[in-house]
């Protein structure tokens, strides 16, 4: 699309990308698939609380009250406004994934354990968000500097098929509770 002599291109969308900050990629993965700061780890920690009111030890975060919160705080911080979760069976063709009728996905990887420069032969679990803006799916995992471009449906799905085909991957689909009762997420193959 050619521009009229001095019209300046439309800057790019504004992508929010918080980066990881001790093991808080559970509260860095809503936010940034909600594009904006809505929790931190008071309110992932109040919702530990709630979930395990009677434990002294909680099974929802990390020993040592530095993050590393399960898979139920993302699903109760998204129930909380009026979102929610669902799994994606990975058995599943991604053609059958309603892209449109998600607000952002996110995903639970394996992530290699370092000290330093040395790997060390461990693996831990990392949230990554997965959203559009502007017409453009980013990946807003919150070890990257920045965001990273992963283009239209196709790159989005390309990603999807790569991260579920190295294993031990599961994804969780964002999305209104309307798109969640009506089972709109799933396409017809």
């Amino acid at each position: 699309m050619s521009r009229a002599p001095g019209e300046q291109p439309s800057p790019p969308p504004s992508v929010y990308h918080e980066r990881q900050r001790l093991e808080l990629c559970a509260v860095h993965a809503l936010n940034n698939v909600l594009q904006q700061r809505l929790f931190s780890q008071e309110a992932a920690d109040d919702i530990c609380k709630r979930l395990a009111p009677d434990s002294r030890l909680n099974p929802h975060r990390s020993l040592l009250g530095t993050g590393n919160y399960d898979v139920n705080v993302i699903m109760a911080a998204l129930q909380g406004l009026g979102l929610a979760a669902v799994w994606w069976d990975r058995r599943r063709p991604l053609s059958q994934l309603a892209l449109p009728q998600v607000l952002g996905l996110i995903l639970n990887l394996p992530s290699p354990v370092s000290l330093g420069l040395l790997a060390l032969p461990l693996r831990r679990r990392h949230w990554v968000a997965l959203r559009q803006v502007g017409g453009v799916y980013y990946n807003l995992d919150s070890k990257l500097r920045a965001p990273e471009a992963l283009g239209d449906e196709a790159g989005v799905r390309a990603f999807l098929a790569g991260a579920l085909a190295r294993g031990l991957c599961e994804v969780l689909l964002v999305v209104t509770k309307e798109v969640e009762d009506s089972g709109s997420w799933l396409q017809a193959a």
